[in-house]
């Protein structure tokens, strides 16, 4: 409970896509802890839908722990769920409207939905490349640009928006031709976001994360041979939890970082520096 010690985002609003299951979850976990009231995105399929409710639950228990107060205190719940394919612009508009109508504003944006499928480069599939691309790069654009017209609406209020992007925007990957663009782009339009948004007061930063452990790498960390090789390469010496995201994404989130815009903050446990 570091983060809720410090309350960096007492009362803020944030919403987080793609937060039912690995990085996004634990950036939710990580925000609620400090303070945070969270709107939590995912698919909607079955598995998605139930994890996001074990995960407002969770929330909810984290926000009780915080005030000792229950349920739908003065300011809104805890959390709440909104269901979409974020690749679908009218996912984004969901979002916001839930938001809006739910708390009256956002303040906060964590664009974290993405897939990896593994492929070597000769082998990936046209739809591949398209479905990878529209909820890695499209849906983050998408999302972004909502919540950036209703954070401008807000004024002079702001907000801050992050954008899960990857080692992999900075480095290739043999099984990830399709994959490490998308990363790049996010990466890309966050610096653009950081310098078109900011009369606004809306600031824009990326987060890169390293070799976490997800459901997404599950299958390929499986190796142990594999899996060695890559905690070998950490100076820290062991792969990276989803709540090791959630830190620097509630830094980047908070006034603490109000003269951070337009960065990219790696967190791989030293990976990138260490790569030969």
């Amino acid at each position: 409970m570091a983060l809720a010690a410090s309350n960096l985002l007492r009362n803020r609003i944030v919403a987080i896509t793609g937060a039912s299951q690995g990085i996004g979850r634990g950036i939710a976990v990580g925000c609620a802890q400090a303070g945070a009231r969270v709107l939590v995105h995912h698919l909607g399929s079955d598995g998605a839908r139930k994890d996001a409710q074990e995960l407002v639950r969770e929330i909810e228990q984290i926000r009780r722990d915080l005030s000792g107060l229950a349920g739908e205190e003065r300011g809104g719940p805890a959390a709440i769920e909104v269901a979409g394919d974020i690749a679908d612009p009218s996912t984004a508009d969901e979002i916001v409207r839930a938001a809006v109508s739910t708390y009256g504003r956002i303040d906060g944006l964590v664009s974290n939905a993405g897939i990896c499928p593994f492929f070597s480069f000769l082998d990936i599939p046209h739809d591949v490349w398209r479905k990878t691309r529209g909820v890695n790069l499209d849906g983050a654009f998408y999302v972004v640009q909502a919540v950036a017209k209703q954070m401008k609406e807000q004024q002079p209020q702001g907000g801050a928006i992050v954008a899960v992007s990857s080692i992999s925007a900075l480095v290739g990957g043999g099984e990830q031709a399709h994959y490490t663009p998308t990363k790049a782009g996010v990466k890309s339009l966050m610096e653009s976001c950081a310098i078109s948004l900011s009369p606004y007061k809306i600031r824009c930063n990326s987060v890169l994360p390293g070799t976490i452990e997800t459901p997404i790498n599950a299958e390929d960390l499986s190796n142990p041979e594999k899996r060695a090789y890559m905690e070998k390469r950490i100076p820290l010496g062991r792969l990276g939890r989803p709540e090791d995201m959630a830190g620097p994404t509630v830094f980047l989130l908070s006034e603490m970082a109000l003269y951070v815009t337009g960065a990219s903050v790696l967190v791989d446990g030293g990976a990138f520096v260490n790569l030969q």
